[in-house]
């Protein structure tokens, strides 16, 4: 009797002790998170591109992990350097757009990068384009015509078409899921920090007020496929962060530094 009952008592106990360390954990990793977002925000436009920079990066190298076959990619030699390639030539395009947009009054009077802003667009296409199958002429033309759509069809090998095809579509659809995305938000940085700062805190938001409601007050399972998630934290959450989004809003519309673009 009293050894079942020393093992009921325990249970609640540890599992009390498992939510409260949890809880702990997420709190101190919440505010060493939010505070590294608000001195990279206040650093400046730069740092702030940076970290989205890193993250796109990272990004682009999961998705495209998940077709890679490491058996099949050992065979062919450019499999994973024509996937950077080509993420290097969609940043140089997507980021000069912005660059040439937002700094029209510096780099159309910079004699160096005129050229360059100039015929931006044409460089990026042959970039993309321009390359060579034949081993001899890649050792002594530059990087810029050795690479690009032209060395990947000169990469093709019996047997491996469909791999390789498979990694060149997937590698493009990353491209557009996620640099193109990464492109808009970078825009959204110049356009005034506001349009960057309130949708990102609003997504911060709504995690941290759906985990505390869902502690909390939450009694009824949301879906299947998250056991912890309860309708009464995604309803919280979802008023809460409403009323976030409004104060939040009328705070920061009253700085230049989030609302004006920048020059």
């Amino acid at each position: 009797m009293d050894v079942s009952t020393a093992q009921k008592d325990s249970t609640p106990q540890s599992e009390y002790e498992k939510k409260k360390q949890t809880f702990i954990t997420r709190t101190i990793w919440t505010f060493v998170m939010i505070t590294g977002f608000f001195i990279a925000m206040f650093a400046g436009h730069i740092y702030v591109i940076g970290i989205v920079t890193a993250i796109q990066i990272v990004s682009f190298k999961e998705v495209i992990a998940i077709a890679n076959v490491p058996s099949r990619a050992k065979n062919l030699p450019f499999t994973r350097s024509l996937n950077w390639y080509f993420l290097g030539t969609t940043m140089y395009f997507l980021y000069g757009e912005s660059v040439i947009y937002y700094f029209k009054h510096i780099v159309l009077v910079d004699r160096v990068l005129l050229p360059f802003a100039t015929h931006h667009r044409f460089i990026s296409f042959m970039l993309y384009v321009i390359g060579s199958s034949n081993s001899t002429i890649l050792r002594y033309i530059d990087s810029l015509t050795r690479t690009g759509f032209v060395f990947f069809v000169g990469s093709l090998q019996k047997g491996h078409y469909r791999f390789q095809f498979t990694q060149f579509a997937w590698t493009h659809m990353a491209l557009y899921l996620i640099n193109v995305q990464a492109h808009f938000v970078m825009n959204n940085i110049f356009e005034g920090m506001i349009w960057f700062f309130l949708p990102a805190s609003l997504v911060i938001t709504n995690d941290i007020f759906a985990y505390i409601c869902g502690i909390t007050f939450g009694r009824t399972q949301l879906i299947k496929l998250s056991p912890k998630k309860t309708v009464e934290g995604f309803v919280g959450a979802w008023i809460l962060t409403i009323v976030f989004g409004f104060g939040m809003t009328n705070i920061l519309m009253r700085y230049s530094y989030f609302i004006c673009p920048v020059n």
